[in-house]
């Protein structure tokens, strides 16, 4: 790899962190007017038009029918329940809290793993820094689920959702690497955007969001910048980097996201912050170092949902 090949990859992952760390603090806005669902749905239905549309443009086309599918399920599990459930939590959990809650994930995939592929049963280390983490995720919210009134409740129906967002995308990512997935990443990502903001949309008109939704000036701004950046652009970086720099480097943003999401939660939109948080992000970072990798040398997820995950 050349060196100026080097420094777009570096340049790639760190548009990666900058842009994902960024879209739990676009979401938060969004959410001013747009219904969560019609939110994400319009997002990734519009995200995975113009990427297609870009991918033609130069000449590439979509993956075979015989894999449409297959992406139809990961949309399914990687953006209704993935970038769904964030979208839901975010009305009643900060963003940055979201963030650091997000950074559960590994034991997710620890835990499907577990349940899915033969022989990747839990060992005593791994319980161990699933209890720790658990620990930290206690730390990290109770006070806020012991609240009283309807704001207590709201916030525990917000972590439920941000679970059942991580369970989606270990469940999408355990899919992923027991079914054939193309090579062209970004092909793939436009079929999962474009079945994923399908799901959303349907999801959506169901719960009547319709007459809910309002664009402002600001949530206008934010829903182009989720669209164009946190979709389109930030894949498009992530995809890159993928093939340049090696994969355990690259998943680094996931420790980089919930500390830009923190920042602009607190400095812009004056959300609470406490050094619980910090204490509590350090005992789940602990606690996934202490699980380990979910499967060495396992390939990335064909699609990161704004897993900013969000």
């Amino acid at each position: 790899m050349t060196s100026a090949t080097n420094r777009r990859a570096w340049i790639a992952w760190g548009a990666v962190c900058l842009i994902w760390g960024t879209t739990y603090f676009a979401i938060k806005i969004a959410l001013e007017t747009i219904p969560p669902f019609l939110m994400g749905g319009l997002r990734y239905l519009s995200g995975g038009i113009i990427l297609a549309a870009i991918l033609y443009a130069r000449g590439r086309s979509l993956p075979s029918r015989d894999l449409w599918g297959t992406m139809a399920v990961l949309g399914f599990f990687m953006l209704l329940l993935g970038n769904g459930g964030v979208v839901v939590a975010e009305q009643y959990v900060p963003s940055g809290l979201t963030a650091v809650l997000i950074g559960t994930s590994p034991f997710w995939m620890v835990t499907v793993n577990a349940l899915f592929e033969p022989g990747r049963q839990l060992h005593i280390r791994q319980w161990i820094g699933l209890s720790i983490g658990f620990a930290g995720i206690v730390l990290l919210v109770w006070p806020d689920i012991t609240a009283g009134g309807t704001g207590g409740k709201g916030f525990v129906l917000g972590v439920v959702a941000l679970q059942l967002a991580c369970a989606g995308w270990a469940v999408g990512s355990a899919y992923t690497r027991r079914h054939v997935v193309p090579r062209d990443v970004l092909g793939a990502a436009a079929l999962q955007m474009m079945a994923g903001g399908a799901y959303m949309l349907v999801t959506g008109t169901v719960l009547g969001e319709w007459s809910h939704l309002a664009f402002s000036h600001r949530t206008t701004i934010a829903f182009v910048y989720l669209t164009l950046f946190g979709s389109v652009v930030a894949f498009a970086a992530y995809s890159y980097a993928l093939r340049h720099l090696d994969v355990a480097i690259v998943s680094l943003y996931t420790y980089v996201n919930p500390v830009i999401a923190v920042a602009l939660g607190t400095l812009i939109l004056d959300e609470p912050f406490h050094l619980r948080m910090i204490y509590a992000a350090a005992i789940i970072v602990v606690g996934i170092i202490i699980v380990g990798p979910t499967r060495p040398g396992a390939p990335a997820p064909a699609i990161k949902a704004g897993q900013g995950r969000a």
